[in-house]
């Protein structure tokens, strides 16, 4: 064999076994949606967490999570302080015998942009602003968080949200009043994250936005200004919006007023 021939058919076999290796090199992060923690034995509390924040990222009811811990209200916890998952069950291996009225899925409608930065639009038109009530089973009427089309709809383990598009900087409002009880960026693939609690049963979550207007243990309004929208921890403007009832996740659509 010539050194030419020995020479290309070397390199013939170089390539085809880096064409082979490439199909087994792990895939690039999807930054597309978030990230949901696998379950530990035990986790050690950091530096801005916070009790609501830990069962968020792993799917637990915070009073289950701290029942187990021995943690009364109002559920203050420390760096350093170690908790323990065994006797807790995820949320989503828990039963609810909550109905939940259902109705037809329209597309959310486009609002005309707002020029002026302290006047909200009017995301919820057919909202009777009247009923503004809650109690610890349920809240009265849930308003949309912000404008914009829906991006991806809930799909049980695999998107526990929706999706909603729009532009930077646009305005994010609470959809029930509350308190605020998680405002940072520690549990991965959220962004820029709030979490309120409106009742006893019922979490709403509110992620990738630009920056936060509210913080840790402020009371929130329906309706109130909490957040502008942004694409911190995602690769788009949009804001990841979240209903959680005892920390099940639950499709936001069947909860938010059509349109």
């Amino acid at each position: 064999m010539t050194r030419l021939a020995l020479t290309t058919t070397s390199f013939f076999y170089v390539f085809l076994l880096y064409g082979c290796t490439q199909g087994v090199i792990a895939p690039v992060d999807d930054k597309s949606s978030p990230s949901y923690s696998s379950l530990p034995l035990k986790y050690e509390v950091g530096v801005g967490d916070t009790l609501y924040g830990i069962a968020f990222r792993y799917g637990f009811d915070y009073r289950e999570l701290a029942q187990a811990n021995e943690i009364k209200e109002p559920y203050t916890i420390f760096p350093g302080q170690v908790l323990s998952f065994n006797k807790v069950r995820p949320a989503g291996q828990k039963g609810s015998s909550d109905r939940i009225v259902k109705h037809d899925k329209a597309p959310v409608k486009k609002m005309a942009p707002v020029n002026d930065s302290n006047k909200l639009p009017d995301l919820n038109p057919k909202v009777d602003r009247r009923i503004k009530s809650s109690s610890e089973d349920k809240i009265s009427q849930w308003l949309w968080p912000t404008e914009g089309e829906v991006l991806r709809e809930f799909a049980a383990s695999l998107h526990k949200g929706i999706d909603i598009s729009g532009k930077e900087g646009d305005p994010i409002v609470a959809t029930a009043g509350g308190l605020v009880v998680y405002a940072g960026i520690g549990i991965s693939g959220f962004g820029k994250l709030l979490i309120i609690k409106h009742n006893e049963k019922y979490l709403s979550a509110y992620g990738h936005n630009s920056s936060l207007l509210v913080k840790e243990n402020e009371s929130v309004s329906a309706g109130q200004l909490i957040a502008k929208k942004g694409s911190s921890g995602t690769d788009k403007v949009k804001l990841h919006f979240e209903i959680r009832r005892e920390g099940k996740p639950m499709d936001p659509l069947k909860f938010l007023p059509r349109r």
